[in-house]
């Protein structure tokens, strides 16, 4: 298997030419007059040259990690910061949360888990690089490593319960794709276009579709990896790959419903209406979720690389690789405010606060937005 490092860039750069973007000037006016986010209050952590991470909201407080390896709790109503732990090794993927644990991955394949003193309770090990949050549900963590392998542990002790190894292709990418948990099961996508559902406890295979198929001529045409979690609700489960479709299966037994044209690195989101994707070269794109049938695009916020959409009450967030932050109407895609941060790259989605969100740039900022308009 030859692997594309491409951790802090992203699949989609293969394919993204330097263009840049043209507008006429009404597009550039309407970006520059849009209302601008009121900001709660930011922050500041360690650099992140190579690593990417979510912040995480739980039961008030924010938890931000950094590459240094300094896991950091805020208020998340005033920005203060409460306590700051610092590790001897530097963190890779993070930030993970739920029933009382915060989970951080490190380069040496290191499962941390603090409690909300920022205590830690215990150490494990897999077996490569940990480059997604660490999940949590039903006393276990599930973690993705680099390598291909999931694994379980036990939440009290980080004791390992099971490993599941996926199928790689011959030409793959090093990605930041995590697993989502829910209904006591793991759904993941790996590269070539597969999704699994497996279960959370000893490891079982459900059922595995095929989102997309490779097609072309060369390794890199046919590259068509799912590089973000799948999303779902009690009844359907949707992904999206790279140079592929956006396609919902049932979340029982894993049967077809709809799939679209699409190609994806960053990934979706889905609310009772609609699915939302990310779709390369700065396209957020919304599908009917019971048909598939496109309802709106948004292709003019200014970049060519957007971070995963969230859905925050009737609005749609998604960030980019120019520090700016963009708040979209979920029903028609329309622009409804945007803000800067600190100029530098947002790899990965909001978190979604109580009355608004928070981000963080590879230079360490915290920002936290209000979607009190």
């Amino acid at each position: 298997m030859r692997v594309i490092e491409s951790m802090s860039t992203g699949i989609s750069d293969l394919m993204i030419t330097d263009e840049p973007i043209v507008y006429e000037k009404e597009e550039l006016a309407a970006l520059k007059a849009a209302d601008r986010i009121p900001l709660k209050w930011k922050n500041k952590v360690g650099e992140n040259e190579i690593a990417s991470f979510y912040t995480a909201y739980d039961n008030g407080a924010v938890y931000v990690a950094d590459e240094a390896g300094k896991l950091t709790k805020y208020n998340a109503a005033t920005g203060k910061q409460e306590w700051q732990v610092k590790s001897k090794n530097k963190f890779s993927a993070g930030v993970g949360i739920g029933e009382g644990l915060i989970l951080i991955g490190t380069f040496k394949g290191e499962v941390l888990a603090y409690n909300e003193s920022g205590h830690m309770l215990w150490q494990a090990s897999v077996t490569s690089e940990i480059l997604s949050p660490p999940q949590v549900q039903n006393n276990i963590v599930a973690v993705r490593t680099v390598d291909g392998r999931i694994f379980a542990l036990d939440a009290i002790d980080g004791k390992r319960k099971w490993i599941y190894q996926g199928a790689t292709p011959s030409l793959t990418v090093r990605s930041t794709a995590g697993i989502t948990l829910a209904h006591g099961a793991i759904f993941a996508g790996f590269p070539g276009g597969k999704m699994v559902a497996m279960s959370l406890f000893n490891g079982n295979i459900g059922w595995e579709v095929a989102v997309s198929q490779p097609r072309g001529v060369t390794e890199l045409e046919r590259m068509t990896d799912i590089t973000s979690a799948p999303v779902m609700n009690n009844r359907l489960v949707c992904a999206v790959a790279y140079q592929g479709r956006v396609a919902c299966f049932a979340i029982n037994d894993g049967a077809y419903i709809w799939s679209r044209e699409s190609s994806s690195s960053a990934g979706l989101v889905m609310d009772n209406d609609y699915v939302y994707v990310t779709e390369d070269n700065g396209v957020v794109a919304a599908y009917d979720l019971m048909s598939g049938a496109g309802m709106w695009k948004q292709s003019r916020l200014g970049s060519k690389k957007l971070t995963r959409p969230v859905i925050i009450g009737q609005y749609i967030v998604v960030a980019d690789d120019q520090g700016f932050v963009n708040v979209l109407r979920n029903y028609d895609g329309a622009l409804v405010a945007r803000s800067a941060t600190d100029g530098s790259v947002i790899h990965n989605a909001a978190s979604v606060l109580p009355d608004g969100f928070v981000v963080q740039t590879t230079k360490g900022g915290v920002y936290a937005f209000s979607t009190q308009f």
